[in-house]
C-alpha cells in the first residue's frame, strides 16, 4: 500500500512539473531566440497594418503581447493595437488599448500619441456616423462623443504644450467647440418653436459664457433677444439687442428688433 501511495505521489509531481512547462510557453528560450520570436511576430504585424489586415495584424500584435510582454516590441505592439482596432472599427477596443498603454508606460515617450489617438478616436465618431447622411450638419448629431473628444485633446495638449500632435489636437478642439455651441443653439431654436421660453433663454446664456468667441455666440444673442420678449421682460431684451447691435451690427435680425424690416423666414 505504501508502495502504491509513492508511485501516485511520483506521478503527481511529474503532471505538475510538466504543466508548468508546458505553461511557460517562450520563457525556456534563450534571450536572443525570445528577440527573434518577437521580431519576427512584430514583422508580421506591420505587414499586416501595411495591407489594411487589421484583424490579422491584432491578432498578431496580441499573440506578441502575450508571449513577450516584457519585451522592447511589447510597448509598440500595444500602441500599434491600439491603431489597428481603431481602423478596425473597435473603437471601445482601441481606446481601451490606449489607456492600458497609458497606464503601464506614463513616461514612454510616444504616450502624447495614446493621449492624442483616444482623441481622434472619438472625434471621427462624431463625423463617421453622419457621413451616412450627406447634408446632415455635424452639429446635430449626438454629441457625447464630441465632448468626450474635446476632453482627450484637452488633455493631451495640457500634459504635452510641446507634442508634434499638439496642432492638430488644437485645430480639432476649434472645430469641436464651434459644433458644441451650434449644437446649443439648435437646441434652444427648438426650444423657441415649442414656446419653451425659459429652457431657450437657458441654452443661449450657456453659449454666451461657455463658447465665447465662436460664431454661435451672435445667434445666442438673437434668441436671447427674442426669449426676453416673449416673456415680456423687455429691458432685459434692449439690452440684449444693444450688446447685439455693437458686437454683431450686419446680423439682419436687428433691423427685424428694431422694426425696420419685417420678420425674415426661417
Amino acid at each position: 500500500m505504501m508502495q502504491l501511495f509513492r508511485i501516485l505521489a511520483l506521478f503527481a509531481v511529474l503532471a505538475l512539473a510538466l504543466g508548468g512547462c508546458a505553461s511557460t510557453g517562450d520563457k525556456g528560450l534563450s534571450k536572443e531566440d525570445e528577440e527573434k520570436n518577437a521580431s519576427s511576430l512584430y514583422i508580421e504585424a506591420k505587414q499586416a497594418l501595411d495591407a489594411g489586415d487589421y484583424e490579422t495584424a491584432i491578432k498578431r500584435l496580441e499573440s506578441l503581447e502575450a508571449r513577450f510582454p516584457f519585451g522592447k516590441y511589447a510597448q509598440q505592439a500595444q500602441l500599434d493595437i491600439a491603431y489597428a482596432y481603431y481602423r478596425f472599427d473597435e473603437p471601445d477596443s482601441a481606446i481601451a488599448a490606449a489607456d492600458r498603454f497609458i497606464k503601464l508606460y506614463p513616461r514612454h515617450p510616444k504616450v502624447d500619441y495614446a493621449y492624442y489617438m483616444k482623441g481622434v478616436i472619438k472625434f471621427n465618431l462624431t463625423r463617421s456616423w453622419f457621413d451616412r447622411f450627406p447634408g446632415q450638419d455635424p452639429a446635430k448629431r449626438d454629441t457625447d462623443s464630441a465632448r468626450r473628444a474635446f476632453q482627450y485633446f484637452a488633455e493631451m495638449v495640457q500634459r504635452f504644450p510641446n507634442s508634434s500632435y499638439a496642432e492638430d489636437a488644437v485645430e480639432r478642439m476649434a472645430y469641436l467647440r464651434n459644433n458644441l455651441a451650434r449644437s446649443e443653439i439648435f437646441a434652444a431654436k427648438h426650444y423657441m418653436e415649442r414656446g419653451a421660453y425659459v429652457a431657450a433663454l437657458n441654452r443661449a446664456k450657456y453659449v454666451l459664457e461657455r463658447f465665447q468667441r465662436t460664431p454661435s455666440c451672435a445667434d445666442a444673442l438673437v434668441v436671447t433677444v427674442q426669449a426676453y420678449r416673449k416673456l415680456a421682460l423687455d429691458d432685459l431684451a434692449e439690452d440684449t439687442l444693444r450688446i447685439l447691435e455693437l458686437n454683431y451690427p450686419e446680423r439682419d435680425e436687428i433691423a427685424v428688433f428694431r422694426g425696420k424690416k419685417k420678420e425674415l423666414s426661417s
